[in-house]
């Protein structure tokens, strides 16, 4: 009988082995999973007004910072390959942007970032912009953080920064729609992808006590989700109305 609880016991432990296994692998690459098909909405249209690139902009600043606080107060692994993971995604997301918008340029001009104007910030022409910008926030941060990094409190501000921008990552595209009056050319399977996953994390940063600050970000983000959502069926009402 011993044994047989004991057999039991290695099979439950086992398989929580098994499922936590897999929960840290939809962490790592569960972010990324929303943006595969506007991406794909994109490649197809030809176009990418509907989508915001300031949302690649609050994702690659939320996540480099993380992986300075992770630097300062070293929690679960899966967060920082999830930071790792999700700023090569953004990365992909601009190159694609850069080269659709590139392709659809009726002038020759081009908006750099040498250029210093701030009416075209993160309205670059080149790809290599947005990287060059990424370098210097990224060294600028890697200085501030080696000189301060016994400040606990640094650190704690550190990562209020980074869930504070990441809590903010469909803000951009929630006001990119109420301009545009519409959703068209955004992917609604992103948000839909959006709010699984942040209720997912929500749940997961609970269950694993990660720090305060994680939770409380993607609770604003599941918010912001149903905001983006609510968006959808107004203007396709608005627009239904109007072809009516």
């Amino acid at each position: 009988m011993d044994g047989e609880e004991l057999l039991q016991g290695g099979d439950t432990e086992a398989s929580w082995s098994l499922l936590s296994w897999m929960a840290s692998l939809l962490m790592v690459f569960g972010g990324a999973l929303p943006y595969v098909p506007q991406y794909q909405d994109i490649q197809r249209s030809n176009h990418s007004e509907g989508f915001s690139t300031r949302v690649c902009l609050v994702l690659l600043i939320a996540n480099i910072l993380r992986i300075f606080f992770w630097i300062g107060k070293q929690f679960e692994l899966t967060l920082l390959l999830q930071s790792v993971v999700m700023i090569l995604t953004m990365f992909a997301m601009l190159h694609l942007c850069c080269t659709v918008q590139n392709s659809n340029r009726v002038s020759t001009k081009q908006h750099r970032l040498s250029d210093l104007d701030v009416r075209y910030f993160w309205k670059w022409s080149v790809f290599e912009d947005y990287l060059l910008f990424c370098f210097g926030f990224t060294v600028l941060f890697a200085v501030v953080t080696l000189l301060l990094l016994d400040s606990a409190m640094f650190v704690e501000t550190l990562g209020s920064l980074a869930v504070m921008f990441e809590a903010m990552l469909g803000f951009p595209q929630l006001l990119q729609n109420f301009h545009n009056c519409s959703t068209k050319g955004m992917s609604v399977k992103m948000v839909m992808l959006w709010t699984a996953g942040d209720v997912f994390k929500t749940v997961y940063f609970v269950m694993n006590e990660s720090p305060a600050q994680f939770w409380v970000c993607s609770s604003v983000q599941i918010l912001i989700d149903v905001a983006i959502l609510l968006q959808v069926i107004f203007y396709s009402q608005d627009t239904r109305v109007k072809l009516g």
